[in-house]
């Protein structure tokens, strides 16, 4: 029996409750237990997740992340001024694999080094003027521009810009926290790491995409690319353009390791998605999660059942096995950059998706009007 006295559906087909409720004690004292009637299931059908889907918006976040900036001080030992985009439903991360956060940087301020097991990367979505530096290798970090931090790499940031920065931080910390895997180092030479003779090593080896040095150095298994500056990356977008519209996504790309094909972290997986006015998706459904950010124009997303109207600055979390789907009914093409922890799953077998065919997903459809 339940504590409200009811039968639950375990109890019901569970035909030897007495006898587990008798062993119990007994097995305890062994550090040992067999499934009881009133244990949460072991397995279930669909995956189930206290994630929510969460929608932030710039005109909440902005008067905040100016609150932020004026109260909290970079601090030593390598801290950060960032605002996280914390889940509800989780007691940490924005889902349950990754954290998002916004990183809000002053003209004049430096960012100590340190480095850490999680995984890294910034997407900067205003503001010029600051570089960071991942292992010797610095960078000018602008608007639209991707910049990685693999896993215990030492990296710094510096402005020296006159308007304060704003970027996406994203952390697979959530994962490695999971996996009691997490390793913190603050850099105990200075605030900054000396940079290496050729600043930008692996993007003038490999940034082009195409080519790449055939004697460069790096580690097989991993991305020696650091850097995705923007152009590049809406270029090579703008050419999506003309391949047959994704019937979920519209037009999107993933951001890969040159060398090697695979996605740019083993961990995350970074996309930018345009989707064109008039543009509307068809529903799906992934194990996994991901965070949507609103680079340009206005659409909205249906999140299983709950339509979520978006603009530039504004953010979505979707939880895992969660029915969504894209719209555009406005009259100017929108730019979204996406993060999810696909390769992840992928990498262990355990990614799987579902689409509505376009007579199922009628009544999705609908909800979207």
């Amino acid at each position: 029996m339940s504590a409200l006295g009811t039968t639950t559906p375990a109890e019901a087909t569970m035909t030897d409750g007495d006898a587990r409720r008798a062993l119990k004690a007994d097995l305890a004292r062994f550090n040992c237990r067999v499934h009881q009637p009133d244990d949460p299931p072991l397995f279930t059908r669909e995956p189930t997740s206290d994630m929510q889907n969460v929608h932030w918006r710039w005109t909440d976040l902005e008067p905040l992340l100016e609150r932020v900036g004026a109260a909290i001080a970079i601090g030593s030992g390598g801290q950060r001024r960032t605002l996280r985009l914390a889940n509800p439903g989780l007691a940490f991360g924005t889902t349950h694999t990754f954290w998002g956060s916004i990183q809000y940087i002053l003209p004049g301020e430096v960012a100590a080094a340190h480095r850490h097991t999680a995984n890294a990367f910034r997407f900067i979505l205003h503001g010029t003027g600051c570089s960071t530096t991942v292992d010797g290798e610095c960078y000018e970090m602008n608007e639209g521009d991707l910049v990685l931090t693999p896993s215990m790499a030492w990296h710094d940031h510096v402005h020296r810009g006159s308007e304060p920065m704003i970027w996406l931080d994203v952390l697979d910390i959530s994962l490695s926290r999971s996996l009691q895997a997490t390793f913190f180092d603050p850099y105990d030479q200075g605030d900054m790491q000396p940079l290496d003779s050729v600043p930008e090593r692996s993007y003038r080896a490999f940034g082009s995409g195409v080519m790449g040095s055939p004697r460069a150095p790096y580690r097989r298994g991993s991305n020696p690319l650091l850097a995705y500056p923007r152009q590049q990356a809406e270029t090579a977008l703008e050419l999506a353009c003309g391949l047959p519209a994704d019937p979920c996504d519209d037009v999107i790309l993933e951001y890969r390791n040159p060398v090697e094909g695979g996605p740019a972290m083993k961990t995350l997986g970074m996309k930018l998605q345009k989707i064109r006015a008039g543009f509307r998706g068809q529903p799906r459904r992934h194990t996994g999660s991901k965070l949507l950010c609103v680079l340009r124009g206005h659409g909205s997303t249906l999140v299983d059942g709950q339509r979520y109207d978006w603009a530039p600055g504004d953010f979505i979390a979707i939880k895992p096995w969660a029915w969504h789907a894209h719209l555009n009914a406005s009259g100017e093409d929108a730019l979204l950059f996406q993060v999810d922890d696909s390769p992840a799953l992928q990498a262990l077998g355990y990614y799987r998706e579902e689409l509505l065919s376009p007579h199922d997903g009628q009544a999705a459809d609908e909800g979207m009007q």
